[in-house]
């Protein structure tokens, strides 16, 4: 693979997120992967989990866009600062907790580091900003 494979590959795997469109994220997951969220106790296996997961961030946050600021590539790797914004009209599941609609609009920001692998993503690993996240909904002072 060469770094414009891996760079068309999170592009896809962007564009997937911002068009709130699960199936087509996990079509980039290779067998045998692995997605942590530094919010969730276990990384998830299944191509279910990840889109469980994607829909309960699309369901607190309906209006969620998201981009990448910056990003270093590599012939196997990606490593990106993303931004997102929405309006938490939802409710939020975050460390095993349901946080009701707020009705409030965040801006905020996350890391992720993945592995591409035979064009396929075998390994991803996100780092929200949950702290300032909680802190723009209101959730903590």
């Amino acid at each position: 693979m060469t770094a414009d494979d891996v760079r068309r590959t999170d592009d896809e795997g962007m564009a997937a997120w911002d068009a709130h469109d699960p199936d087509r994220f996990v079509a980039l997951l290779g067998e045998g992967f692995q997605f942590k969220d530094t919010s969730l106790p276990e990384p998830l296996t299944t191509a279910d989990q990840v889109k469980e997961y994607m829909r309960s961030w699309f369901t607190a946050f309906p209006d969620m866009r998201v981009a990448t600021t910056n990003r270093v590539i590599s012939d196997d790797s990606v490593a990106a600062e993303v931004e997102f914004t929405g309006t938490q009209t939802g409710p939020l599941n975050a460390g095993g907790q349901e946080i009701p609609p707020t009705g409030k609009a965040v801006r905020s920001t996350g890391t992720y580091f993945a592995r591409v692998e035979d064009g396929k993503i075998s390994s991803f690993s996100a780092h929200p900003d949950s702290m300032g996240l909680m802190a723009q909904l209101g959730l903590m002072g």
